[in-house]
């Protein structure tokens, strides 16, 4: 693999993520256009993208929830990318990036199958706050940088 690690400032970029978002996710999941991409899906919301020989294969956006704390989403790695530690590059990725922004609180809501990936990262799940989607159902969690 010839791994590039892109901040997707521009549109073109960005569209690398949503690429991989419709492979990744709403293809497996069955998940129409309507709910893969939502209201945060806008100019101010910052994406991470991951290229193989510049074929977009993961992603991840975050966006700012207030001056302190932003909310991370839609991480997606292709599936025969899967297993070779990408989603973590993402995340690293997107934690320096925020860090380097001023962000304090980094929120987001997992899928219970995958908590434990976000917990080896440093996240605790608040189980008391369990968000009920139109796809997946999830547990809040968090983590102060």
């Amino acid at each position: 693999m010839n791994i590039k690690i892109l901040r997707a400032t521009e549109l073109w970029q960005q569209t690398g993520a949503y690429s991989v978002r419709i492979q990744g996710m709403g293809r497996q999941h069955h998940i129409s256009l309507r709910d893969e991409f939502d209201e945060h899906d806008n100019a101010d919301t910052k994406y991470i993208v991951l290229l193989d020989d510049e074929y977009p294969i993961a992603t991840c956006r975050w966006y700012e929830l207030d001056n302190s704390s932003v909310m991370i989403g839609r991480l997606v790695v292709l599936p025969e990318y899967r297993g070779y530690k990408l989603g973590l590059k993402v995340m690293q990725e997107a934690e320096e990036w925020i860090k380097e922004a001023g962000y304090k609180k980094l929120v987001l809501e997992s899928r219970e199958e995958v908590i434990g990936f976000y917990e080896k990262l440093g996240y605790t799940a608040d189980y008391n706050r369990r968000i009920h989607g139109v796809t997946f159902d999830c547990v809040y969690m968090e983590k102060l940088i």
